[in-house]
């Protein structure tokens, strides 16, 4: 998770979350279960939020990309993009999570791209496509996360990330 440092987030962002000396690249990752499947974010902001994923490691028995890989990348594009349009003061948590799946890839990398649907008070929802290196849609999602008040309880859940 060390490559995690090279996310590009906009300055608004870093001297927010600095202000509350929160780790930026561990809060907005998809933790363990992204490190085991190599889950990389490289550009994260409200409006757009780009990672990528091995295709290796992560197949189905007929060597095709899982579908619930996909589902992972999908998830956590979509929540990082949700956590930043929330703020510092919300947690996103995802209630609605959609995948069409339009092609198997069997190699190389898979890269995602979330952009909002609807971003509210309440809830964001963002779509994510993700494409093969020759920008084949390999999968279209959709996730809908519920914004809400972060309680006192949340900051360990920060703090573990961070460990």
């Amino acid at each position: 998770m060390g490559e995690q440092q090279h996310v590009k987030f906009p300055q608004e962002v870093i001297d927010e979350y600095a202000s509350l000396g929160v780790d930026l690249p561990a809060l907005f990752s998809a933790g363990h279960l992204g490190v085991r499947m190599g889950v990389q974010i490289l550009e994260a902001s409200a409006d757009r939020v780009v990672g990528t994923m091995p295709v290796e490691g992560n197949t189905q028995p007929y060597g095709l990309l899982h579908g619930g890989a996909s589902a992972v990348l999908a998830e956590t594009l979509g929540s990082v993009g949700s956590m930043l349009h929330g703020g510092s003061s919300k947690i996103a948590v995802g209630v609605d999570l959609n995948c069409t799946h339009h092609r198997g890839a069997r190699s190389g990398l898979v890269t995602g791209v979330a952009t909002p649907v609807h971003r509210g008070r309440s809830t964001a929802t963002y779509e994510i496509v993700i494409s093969d290196e020759e920008g084949r849609r390999v999968c279209t999602a959709r996730l809908t996360c519920l914004l809400r008040d972060a309680r006192p309880g949340d900051e360990v859940h920060v703090q573990a990330a961070q460990a």
